[in-house]
């Protein structure tokens, strides 16, 4: 589309940075996005030119794989890998909106060279006993709170702890994705980009999670706990939402005065990485990790996660924190 073409590249970058905010990405990611298309912007050097253009004067006709192979390099030369990694993924991003909207013919970027990213290092909680100080203290009633509700509290913190569960995963539980049998019961889990997956729930676990939904009966009645009713819910009985999911978490460090036990940047995080890291040290595989955290495509190791189910159990019921859910609300322990 040649008016397309005509168009400066910072009109396009906002034309993409709008298309993307049809996906909700949270205003940090926006932002990062924009830092990283102007700042290969301004070290972009077009074949008929000897320095940089203003933004609103490069057209997108002269950015080819030399041209951006030569920007990029600029921009990796004082920077670390995953900065230029990231960046390297937003272009990506813009080249192939433009594709899309026939505004060019071809993405330059597979041209142009990119550091491996760097694999995230795990932060669980530190301290050999953090989770079962954490635990034990925010089973007990704080007289400090308004309205203390252990109970609820305990079950978020556990489900993180022992299923290694995401914030947004949390938050998409329903009280019908508890399912099966005493001694089978699982919890089902809308994974990241809505792939499903299965995480096995010990005794112990389970009797945590029936304490809080008794505690709610109790305190909202019996109909707010119907299958289709979220299962995380405020003290006032609405939907737990994410910053209030994440107040929660940040209130239990503090009243079981661990927090500086916590890792910067991994609050709610840390206990999902405390999962896997007991997980590993007690004996579980790389595969069984892999797929109880939603690391790997469901629909592509259906039959092999069918054929492990035995085994993922087991890799579960290793996890020491599960222990530390036993007896907590005078319920006993199921292991």
């Amino acid at each position: 589309m040649q008016h397309k073409q005509d168009e400066s590249l910072e009109a396009l970058i906002e034309e993409f940075l709008t298309a993307r905010a049809t996906r909700k990405p949270s205003p940090h990611t926006l932002a990062a996005y924009r830092r990283d298309l102007h700042a290969v912007a301004a070290l972009i050097v077009t074949d008929d030119a000897t320095t940089p253009l203003p933004l609103d004067e490069l057209s997108i006709t002269g950015l080819s794989p030399r041209v951006m192979r030569a920007a990029f390099a600029r921009f990796a030369a004082p920077r670390a890998a995953a900065s230029v990694h990231r960046a390297w993924s937003t272009w990506n991003s813009f080249f192939t909106f433009l594709v899309a909207e026939g505004v060019v013919a071809g993405n330059p970027m597979p041209a142009v060279d990119r550091p491996r990213a760097p694999l995230p290092q795990p932060k669980p909680l530190r301290g050999a006993d953090t989770p079962e100080v954490l635990l034990a203290s925010v089973a007990r009633e704080d007289g400090r709170q308004r309205d203390p509700w252990p109970e609820r509290d305990v079950a978020v913190l556990a489900l993180a702890l022992c299923a290694g569960l995401r914030l947004s995963e949390l938050l998409a539980l329903r009280v019908g994705s508890l399912a099966g049998r005493a001694g089978e019961r699982r919890v089902e889990v809308a994974g990241k980009g809505g792939r499903p997956r299965v995480v096995p729930i010990e005794p112990d676990l389970d009797a945590v999670l029936g304490s809080y939904l008794d505690s709610r009966s109790r305190r909202f009645g019996t109909r707010s706990v119907r299958p289709d009713a979220p299962l995380l819910v405020d003290r006032r009985g609405e939907p737990l939402r994410r910053g209030g999911l994440q107040y929660l978490v940040e209130s239990c460090y503090r009243r079981a005065g661990i927090g500086d036990r916590v890792p910067r940047g991994a609050r709610l995080h840390a206990l999902r990485h405390t999962f896997a890291t007991r997980l590993a040290e007690d004996g579980a595989s790389a595969a069984e990790i892999m797929r109880l955290l939603g690391h790997a495509s469901l629909a592509s190791s259906q039959t092999y996660i069918e054929v492990t189910a035995g085994q993922q159990r087991e890799a579960v019921r290793s996890n020491r924190t599960n222990q530390a859910l036993a007896g907590l609300f005078g319920v006993p322990g199921g292991g």
